[in-house]
């Protein structure tokens, strides 16, 4: 069987990005070369072609998806859940993002209010996680964002988040 169209089967019925390790892990008749160059040119045939779906790099693995200049026709058939973030909350993950690990008083100092409310539904929606505790009085919990927060803003990793000059150049 020809291993592109494996993993592409595989990849169309994944949920979750899917790591070069993590499918050699399962399929140990190839090697992780011979996976990850399959991942290349799949990735490329998707590129060149004028199909509505594409390979992307993402969260640490590779996941199939529609191209984003479908999005507002998907949005008319799929309704998506609930995925609206307030404004607080988004700048709680900001927050998160950028100065991780971070404790929820640090993240309240920044905002200037109390964030408990937004870290908890940024808790409940899997967007950060507890990361440990922090070596202050009292040992505070810290948080740092998740692979599904990579994976929900299309992010290989937290390295990819744009700069403070990239973010003012977009205002100009």
């Amino acid at each position: 069987m020809d291993l592109k169209r494996i993993i592409e089967a595989i990849l169309f019925v994944s949920p979750r990005p899917l790591s070069i390790k993590n499918l050699s892990r399962k399929m140990t008749e190839f090697s992780e070369q011979d996976i990850e160059e399959a991942i290349k040119e799949l990735i490329n045939e998707y590129r060149l072609s004028d199909r509505a779906i594409e390979i992307v790099a993402v969260a640490g693995g590779y996941q199939m998806r529609t191209r984003l200049e479908f999005k507002n026709w998907i949005k008319r058939f799929v309704r998506e859940k609930d995925t609206e973030l307030t404004r607080s909350t988004l700048e709680a993950l900001a927050i998160i993002a950028y100065k991780q690990p971070v404790t929820k008083r640090e993240i309240a100092i920044i905002r200037g209010v109390d964030s408990a409310r937004a870290i908890k539904q940024l808790l409940d929606r899997k967007l950060i996680e507890i990361a440990g505790r922090n070596d202050d009085i009292g040992r505070p919990m810290v948080f740092k964002t998740t692979s599904k927060f990579l994976e929900v803003y299309g992010l290989s990793s937290i390295k990819d988040l744009p700069t403070l000059k990239e973010i003012e150049a977009l205002e100009k």
